[in-house]
């Protein structure tokens, strides 16, 4: 078992007692909600006659569902108003803070909490979401969780869980000219597996993580849960310090220099013990897209899909599977392939800096011409900054179109779907069939740079060209 990591000093800081199951009553320092997992967790309260123990402690946004052109009230979807409806209801009658839109602090979950200094490192923090992952990006330990634990958690502020092991992943080196945090995560499922994870919390270290800003920490933390961990994570260093210091909701004053002392002795001690350690060379990593119907079904993008013979045993069902569903063929190259429409934004890849590598490509080049392209702020905040760098009109004079912050095209719980069988390039976190909003539609993730320059091909391009 693991001994002195970040991960183990965490858990047993927020452990309120093992449970006869053998789990642990967890404290959750930080809880995230919004419009599609929480209505029926309050309902559950309210049948029960229990509060919300700790109001405090939650904060909610709408991301999911909220359309990304026209956000005039009552939306045009009636399910997407009514969860709409019943975020603000809930959220008023128990006291929780609530970004709206319009307030300036709305969006994606994900990116609100981190923008506003909310999430911190050593925190326990939890989300009716996948990727609550993203989170540990600043040494907390951030878990996505099911609607009856959420309901859990705002009864009475902890969870009952069973402790993972840690897996150390280490990336060592600088990354090559147009490799990206995307890539190095895509990388990282390629290699380990989407069920490699299972049963680990991911501590992601070495000299290419060091290096990496808080936004890239981030890509590579929110996909953790792609590759079968419960949770990933970063030790917090001076990075991580400068990004929190002046936020919102970071400590001030001589409560920010003990926040600072405190966050450094939660680092995973320098003789740690882990239960399994894996390391990457990032010369190694190449741009890399997914080709079939899982993350881990990812390829440099001078490869080609990989033939039957050339994968694990246990790999070919589920590859004889995407090459139906996705049209492809063993042996061919994933260049060149067409593209109908490119998505940039998620919870994934929605932030400034990723919009800032998108637009570098964008600039002076125009989208392809049947490409449908689109960029979507991960929040209000992100898009605000954006359009103060003028990374709107880049995107806008090339033929992309801007939009409002929200979930998008990600989960297509909102209008924005694909069509048929069209096929996209996106910035976002999972290629499943019908992710994208169409039960036929097909999805190739990448890095925001490569769906930029899949929009000005037409077809999936090496970002490496467009860098020269």
């Amino acid at each position: 078992m693991s001994k002195g990591t970040l991960f183990d000093k965490v858990w047993d800081l927020h452990t309120v007692g093992t449970l006869p199951s053998g789990q642990t009553q967890l404290f959750i320092g930080l809880h995230l909600i919004h419009e599609v997992t929480s209505p029926q967790a309050f309902a559950m309260l309210r049948d029960r006659g229990f509060p919300v123990l700790f109001p405090n402690r939650t904060v909610a946004t709408v991301d999911h569902i909220i359309p990304t052109d026209n956000q005039a009230r009552p939306f045009q979807d009636d399910m997407a108003e009514t969860m709409m409806q019943e975020l603000e209801r809930n959220t008023q009658d128990n006291a929780i803070t609530f970004y709206n839109i319009g307030s300036g602090n709305q969006g994606i979950v994900h990116v609100i909490a981190p923008e506003q200094g909310l999430t911190q490192p050593g925190m326990t923090i939890a989300c009716g979401d996948s990727h609550t992952s993203t989170h540990g990006a600043f040494g907390a330990i951030a878990f996505g969780i099911g609607t009856s634990q959420v309901r859990d958690v705002l009864a009475s502020q902890t969870l009952a869980l069973a402790k993972l092991k840690v897996r150390k992943i280490e990336v060592n080196g600088t990354l090559p000219q147009g490799v990206y945090a995307k890539d190095v995560i895509l990388h990282v499922i390629r290699t380990l597996g989407v069920t490699g994870g299972v049963g680990f919390a991911y501590e992601f270290a070495g000299t290419t993580f060091d290096q990496m800003s808080m936004e890239e920490r981030m890509t590579v933390c929110n996909m953790a849960i792609e590759g079968g961990a419960r949770c990933g994570y970063v030790n917090p260093d001076a990075t991580t310090f400068a990004y929190l210091q002046g936020r919102d909701a970071a400590p001030q004053g001589t409560d920010w220099d003990k926040a600072v002392a405190w966050w450094q002795s939660l680092r995973s001690d320098a003789d740690a013990q882990y239960d399994d350690v894996v390391v990457f060379n990032a010369a190694e990593i190449p741009p890399t897209v997914t080709w079939g119907i899982t993350p881990g079904q990812g390829i440099g993008v001078n490869q080609a899909v990989p033939k039957p013979e050339e994968l694990l045993e246990g790999d070919r069902e589920i590859a004889a599977e995407a090459y139906r569903y996705m049209d492809l063929a063993p042996g061919q190259p994933i260049l060149g392939t067409k593209i109908d429409v490119c998505f940039i934004g998620s919870c994934t890849n929605g932030r400034l800096s990723d919009l800032r590598e998108a637009a570098k490509i964008a600039q002076g080049r125009q989208v392809a011409s049947g490409i449908k392209a689109f960029v979507v702020p991960g929040s209000e905040r992100v898009k605000q900054a954006a359009e103060a760098e003028g990374l709107d009109k880049i995107f806008e004079a090339a033929g992309f179109e801007w939009r409002e912050a929200g979930c998008s095209m990600c989960l297509a719980m909102n209008p924005d779907k694909l069509q048929g069988r069209q096929i996209s390039a996106s910035s976002s976190n999972r290629n499943f069939k019908g992710r994208q909003g169409s039960a036929s539609g097909r999805t190739l993730l990448m890095s925001p740079a490569m769906v930029a320059a899949a929009a000005v091909k037409g077809s999936v391009a090496d970002v490496r060209e467009f860098l020269l």
